[in-house]
């Protein structure tokens, strides 16, 4: 059934979205056997139980996905706004994938994909940064090509397919910072270098949205203009999103592990200090010792004293 809902100057209707609707209940399977079935497991067999944040973070993963991919955030990016399309490839790309990663414990993941098996040793190889941040990047330039925005607004599967991608690319990029696989991450001033590069390559498609004078994606020069919104002006917030919202998002996480590194050093250095100190005191409460006892000896304290 096709329901006319009033949003701002424009009317979305709504529209049923099942797939997301077996996407979420998926999830949630998912979730509820991972924590009332795997986990009493896991912790009779020696691994950590699921912390607190693991489980915030699989709610902040899982509401977002919904409103993300629901109506009416689904309806307005695909047919109305490239401006909302872009921020919800960003909550697809980004924010939901770090979520699922830092939500997921390693034994989980160990148990989806055996260590032992060949397919963990393609995993390994896709979740390394130079492979998943090329693919990361690679994709996300492809995917902002106007012929495949075009081809995408056309099929509702290839867009779901889409979808599908970005979002597998996310879990990937985000192994070598917030994986479970803790082995495999990358060290903190390499996190802060990968992380870096990551925010550079969305800034050339950004850059040429927010700058171009015609408009790049005929599928949103629609006559309808929702909420009053020009389709330059659409496009051009669109570009700012991605050059800014994104860059912005990946330069406070760049922020956050810096200061965790920097913390960590000084702290380290503090207890180095502190040993060395400690080590001087006994060095010289020693040699103190030594001389108070030589010097109370009778042989120390008589010279004439023969042996």
């Amino acid at each position: 059934m096709t329901l006319a809902v009033t949003i701002g100057f424009g009317d979305v209707d709504y529209v049923a979205h099942p797939e997301v609707w077996m996407l979420l209940v998926g999830a949630l399977a998912i979730g509820w056997f991972a924590s009332r079935v795997l986990e009493p497991k896991a912790v009779a067999a020696g691994y950590e139980p699921i912390s607190r944040n693991q489980k915030r973070w699989f709610v902040l993963g899982f509401f977002s996905m919904w409103l993300a991919s629901d109506w009416p955030v689904h309806d307005i990016a695909e047919n109305y706004l490239y401006s909302v399309h872009m921020l919800q490839h960003l909550v697809l790309s980004m924010l939901i994938p770090a979520a699922f990663v830092l939500a997921t414990p390693r034994w989980v993941l160990e148990l989806v994909v055996d260590p032992k098996s060949r397919f963990w040793g393609w995993f390994r190889t896709a979740s390394k940064p130079l492979f998943a941040g090329i693919a990361f990047n690679v994709l996300t330039m492809w995917l902002h090509w106007s012929r495949v925005v075009q081809i995408s607004a056309d099929s509702g599967v290839v867009h779901f397919g889409f979808h599908l991608m970005i979002f597998v690319s996310g879990l990937l990029m985000w192994m070598p910072v917030f994986g479970p696989i803790t082995e495999w991450r990358l060290k903190p001033l390499s996190q802060c270098i990968y992380l870096f590069s990551m925010s550079l390559v969305p800034t050339i498609p950004g850059g040429w949205l927010v700058f171009a004078t015609g408009v790049v994606y005929r599928h949103y020069d629609n006559a309808e203009r929702l909420w009053g919104i020009d389709v330059l002006a659409d496009q051009q917030a669109a570009g700012a999103i991605m050059k800014l919202l994104g860059g912005f998002a990946l330069w406070v996480i760049i922020l956050i592990v810096f200061t965790r590194w920097a913390k960590s050093e000084m702290r380290s250095d503090e207890a180095a200090r502190d040993e060395r100190e400690r080590l001087e005191r006994v060095d010289t409460l020693t040699y103190d010792q030594v001389s108070t006892a030589f010097a109370t000896t009778p042989a120390a304290s008589d010279p004439n004293q023969r042996h």
